[in-house]
């Protein structure tokens, strides 16, 4: 199995706590965020590894050239474009790889988040955490009393019936199939010039067309994550990083 980490954006919402330097840099403990993935995908005997970088890219191989293991960088050269520029970037591995990772960088996280994903028997698998604060940012996965996913949006309309809801954590696991399908959906994307539209949105095309393909893991109660913001690095700092240390 593969997995592709998206590290391309430039973390503009983080203001001079980036220091200039990517988001997958920013270090916890003296362990950077990149450096975490890495060695969590080696511990999980992930094959290979491919890294989209975009802003500051040689800052991010220099920072992982210790690494021996198999891994692989495309530079996104329109890294301002997007997320879904990004994964596009690595349609080679969607189009061709039997099974695949997809990762958002900027994630830090309990390592039985990863191992929950890799490990589970849902071929086409979304986490999903029900303990998150309600509002515009967090991208929401909707599930049905069926237990079907119904809904994967950042945005949800007003009259939606859901069971449960769920935040995603930003991690996935797909198959060839539905791989082929989001690079389907992200040329018709291109093609009409919605370079801006987030890499989700790809996914939640394919996942509405076909609910039956796709299945989801329930990881509330294990720690993470994303870090957007100025008081994500605190919180990740003060309270998600001492769970993990606990584990």
């Amino acid at each position: 199995m593969q997995a592709i980490i998206l590290a391309a954006g430039i973390g503009n919402r983080l203001g001079d706590q980036s220091r200039n330097r990517p988001k997958s840099l920013l270090e916890f403990d003296g362990k950077s965020l990149m450096q975490r993935h890495i060695e969590l995908l080696i511990e999980n005997r992930i094959e290979s590894i491919t890294i989209v970088v975009g802003y500051q890219a040689d800052l991010i191989r220099d920072h992982l050239s210790q690494y021996q293991h198999d891994i692989h960088f495309i530079e996104n050269e329109r890294y301002t474009d997007g997320s879904l520029i990004s994964l596009n970037c690595a349609r080679d591995i969607l189009l061709n790889q039997e099974q695949f990772l997809i990762m958002d960088a900027d994630v830090l996280y309990h390592p039985f988040i990863l191992e929950r994903l890799i490990n589970t028997d849902v071929e086409n698998c979304l986490l999903i955490d029900r303990d998150f604060i309600p509002g515009d940012e967090p991208v929401k996965v909707c599930i049905d009393g069926n237990d079907h996913i119904i809904e994967f949006r950042k945005q949800l309309a007003d009259d939606l019936q859901y069971e449960k809801q769920g935040e995603s954590v930003g991690f996935f696991k797909f198959t060839n199939h539905v791989g082929q399908a989001i690079i389907e959906r992200i040329d018709d994307y291109l093609a009409k010039g919605l370079n801006d539209t987030p890499y989700e949105e790809a996914i939640r095309d394919c996942l509405l067309n076909e609910p039956s393909v796709f299945g989801y893991e329930d990881v509330t109660g294990l720690e993470w994550i994303e870090i957007d913001f100025p008081e994500d690095i605190i919180r990740a700092r003060d309270e998600i990083l001492p769970a993990i240390k606990n584990k």
